[in-house]
């Protein structure tokens, strides 16, 4: 029996929240439902006034009560380092370093023991927050989130700076996404376009070029302090530039473009990058766009991530992090319930196996 726990993001079920079908003990049920064990927290998304309520014992106890209640255990808190706060500047060093720690003592006292942090994160806001981290106990875990990629010098290019020793070092690992791990491009995105004027020729140009690299390996993205020019840079790489001359010719329509540029928010890459890292690797979210009814990812490799990470003998959490909904609100209501309890099974399925 592998010892994988499972774990759902409440980023998962945000439409139901946001259109008040769910609070958050309701979200909390909800996940308890599926048989999940753990629970991943967006606190600025589900705490009304954020950070206060935070701090009173009122609401510390309600949690534990409702963690108790559900039989969940708190696995992730998910932080924004939100530095453009202001509109004539960007946060200084220590005030971003300051609201690092502020989220480390937030998911210290909910009782989590990492937090994730987004890509575009500074190395220097990592390092300043360590020995914080250290002295609560709280991991601080940078999110690898496709076109990002293990096993790259964008990921060298941390630890370079933060594999040293010394104790405080061990606060830092990677938070994978297995947005990293698409066979496919999500369907859902497929269909959005098509309803934006997306032309079947123009589909099938990109979900070829998509198979290509898929086969013979993307181009990963450089370290680089500026993401943007990292980004444009790996567009290229990967033959942006040539497609986009391919759909002009043929006449592509907007929805085409739409559906070319987005193909490049999502990547491969191969599963050994988990093995090779797994030492560093503290939390892992199961990212999931589309699950059928016969619970398939339709773009995520389930089957070969899990095989990998029980190879590497991982016992950690997968956190079901629903993302497809962005494709479908603007035609339809958000299936996000069904498709956490969906994408659960197919996990169960995976680590059972």
């Amino acid at each position: 029996m592998s010892s994988i726990k499972r774990s759902v993001s409440l980023y998962s079920l945000q439409d139901s929240y946001y259109m008040g079908d769910l609070d958050l003990e309701g979200c909390l049920r909800e996940v308890s439902k599926t048989g999940a064990t753990g629970v991943e927290l967006l606190a600025e998304e589900m705490i009304k006034r954020f950070p206060d309520p935070i701090y009173t014992e009122e609401f510390q106890e309600q949690w534990k009560g409702w963690l108790k209640k559900y039989k969940l255990t708190p696995t992730c808190y998910d932080a924004f380092l939100e530095n453009r706060i202001f509109d004539n500047r960007t946060l200084s060093l220590g005030e971003q370093i300051d609201m690092m720690k502020r989220d480390l003592k937030c998911a210290s006292i909910l009782g989590f023991s990492c937090i994730r942090t987004l890509v575009s994160t500074p190395i220097e806001v990592i390092e300043g927050s360590l020995e914080y981290a250290e002295s609560v106990g709280v991991k601080i875990g940078l999110e690898v989130h496709a076109p990002f990629s293990l096993n790259s010098t964008w990921a060298q290019g941390y630890m370079d700076k933060l594999d040293k020793p010394g104790s405080k070092y061990k606060y830092f690992c990677w938070i994978p996404d297995m947005g990293i791990f698409c066979k496919r491009i999500p369907d859902v995105l497929r269909e959005r376009c098509r309803k934006h004027g997306a032309t079947e020729d123009g589909i099938a140009l990109v979900d070829e070029a998509y198979a290509n690299r898929v086969e013979h390996g993307f181009t990963k993205i450089e370290y680089s302090q500026n993401l943007g020019a990292a980004n444009m840079a790996y567009r290229n790489a990967n033959g942006e530039a040539d497609l986009k001359k391919k759909l002009e010719e043929m006449g592509g329509t907007p929805g085409d473009f739409e559906y070319l540029g987005n193909s490049y928010t999502y990547s491969w890459s191969d599963p050994q990058d988990l093995i090779d890292n797994i030492d560093r690797i503290c939390h892992i979210h199961a990212k999931c766009y589309n699950t059928t009814e016969d619970y398939v990812e339709t773009a995520v490799a389930i089957p070969e991530v899990v095989a990998a990470l029980k190879k590497a003998g991982y016992d950690g959490y997968l956190s079901t992090e629903y993302e497809g909904g962005e494709h479908l609100r603007d035609f339809q209501l958000v299936p996000d319930i069904e498709q956490v309890r969906r994408h659960q099974e197919a996990l169960r399925r995976a680590i059972e196996g």
